[in-house]
């Protein structure tokens, strides 16, 4: 359960994360991608097509509660998130098709996320409360759209809001290990290993199909790594936020379970996934046009 206060917290941080995301971008930006969609259809095809459908093999296949299967469905149905662009500039990858990727992802999901969510939840028998999820989607489009706003009217201005965003979008894994964990702790030590295997598996998996596909579809290797951290980093503090304002408070701690422990390992696991990224052998970047794709 999330007390009054922290519930408020985290809708403000949440809504902050969106402005620095929407502040990444300007109209022209979305423009120029329009005219060479190719990205942006791999992108969607990525968070809808491929992470749903793990979620729900995940939650089909793990022997979970009901509540953690919701869990896990909807924290795999999430856009991409303002961490994957952090990691994809540390692993060399295509910053700004990382930004394009993201904030496309989360446009489109107020309508791709409701109806995804809608098809797996009814093939797994889940009740999923879609219309409060779509009435929180849209609130949070707001600040995007206000982002975007003071973007265009003064760079320096989107420049810091866009900054502060992604670093807040790691702060608040830290808010959630002091506040949540402590008072979930007996809740988390009598958890299952399924429930733990699927909050790692998501990233993990996620990232190692989202690459294969990019290497699979030919593009440089700079954007099969960034295809790949967009693939399994999903907006954590999004999923967490649509549970704290949907779900009743007897529900909340079994349902947040995996948003919570995706969000902690999936730091871990981008961590060690950029290691590998940065040491991998780049001669074949060094034959190839570095173009966005």
């Amino acid at each position: 359960m999330v007390t009054e206060f922290t519930q408020t917290l985290l809708g403000i941080m949440v809504a902050v994360i969106m402005l620095g995301m929407g502040a990444s971008l300007t109209p022209r930006d979305f423009y120029l991608a329009l005219r060479r969609p190719y990205g942006l259809a791999i992108g969607v095809i990525s968070q809808y097509g491929i992470m749903p459908l793990l979620g729900f093999a995940f939650a089909l296949f793990l022997a979970v509660p009901e509540t953690i299967a919701i869990g896990i469905l909807i924290m795999a149905c999430m856009p991409g998130g303002t961490t994957s662009n952090i990691f994809t500039y540390f692993s060399k990858g295509n910053l700004a098709l990382s930004v394009l990727m993201t904030v496309t992802s989360t446009v489109t999901g107020v309508i791709l996320i409701p109806l995804i969510l809608l098809l797996y939840a009814s093939a797994l028998d889940l009740e999923i409360p879609r219309e409060d999820i779509i009435a929180v989607l849209l609130v949070l489009l707001v600040p995007v759209a206000i982002g975007m706003t003071l973007r265009k009217l003064s760079a320096n201005v989107g420049a810091v809001l866009e900054f502060g965003g992604s670093i807040l979008a790691l702060f608040f894994i830290v808010f959630i290990m002091v506040t949540w964990i402590p008072q979930n702790w007996q809740f988390l030590l009598n958890t299952t290993a399924a429930t733990y295997t699927a909050s790692i598996g998501l990233g993990l998996v996620g990232i190692t199909v989202g690459y294969f596909f990019a290497k699979t579809l030919k593009l440089h290797p700079r954007n099969a790594r960034t295809v790949a951290l967009e693939t399994g980093i999903q907006n954590g503090p999004l999923a967490i936020a649509i549970i704290v304002f949907t779900f009743p408070p007897d529900q909340q701690q079994a349902v947040m379970a995996v948003p919570v422990l995706y969000s902690l390992f999936i730091v871990i696991v981008s961590t060690f996934v950029t290691l590998f990224f940065r040491r991998a052998n780049t001669a074949a970047e060094q034959k190839m046009p570095d173009s966005l794709l």
